[in-house]
């Protein structure tokens, strides 16, 4: 006979806690662009200019789906002369149950993007190979420090509107 009242056995009637959970639902680029104005041989090593934006929106159908939208832009220049510019949204649709609520938007913000990272780095290292360059190889990104900063800046926003009145 086993004994149902043990740890991690729920007793009758009682509903077994559900884990929070993150599901990935799909990936894909929702806008890629790769401009070559300046085209020439480089003799020195470029100065790249690297972007990085994140983004979550509820998507309309609701059961706790996001899209969550990673933006990669990269510019490269030598000297007076733009190499190359390569802009890249791609984005996932993700599904959270059992989220507490005040953790929904740090999961967005960086465990979320965390996933969608080696995919997107992957298609900049590409499209500037194929653009007839060295593979733009886009370092690690650390997601939290990212969000903290964003946190950071809303706050010192609010604050000082609210400093205003």
């Amino acid at each position: 006979m086993t004994d149902t009242s043990a740890p991690g056995n729920p007793t009758p009637g009682q509903q077994p806690a559900n884990p929070p959970s993150l599901r990935v639902l799909g990936q894909y680029v929702k806008d890629l662009s790769f401009e070559n104005p300046g085209h020439a041989p480089v003799q020195t090593q470029p100065n790249i200019d690297l972007g990085i934006d994140v983004g979550a929106t509820p998507h309309a159908d609701g059961n706790g789906l996001f899209e969550v939208s990673l933006k990669l832009s990269a510019k490269a220049t030598a000297g007076d002369t733009v190499l190359f510019i390569s802009e890249l949204d791609y984005a996932g649709l993700f599904q959270l149950q059992s989220v507490p609520e005040n953790q929904v938007e740090p999961m967005l913000l960086i465990e979320c993007p965390r996933l969608l990272f080696p995919f997107a780095r992957r298609i900049i290292a590409e499209i500037t190979r194929e653009g007839g360059f060295p593979p733009l190889l886009i370092d690690p990104v650390d997601f939290v420090a990212l969000y903290q900063a964003q946190y950071r800046r809303a706050a010192e926003r609010q604050n000082g509107n609210g400093g205003a009145n």
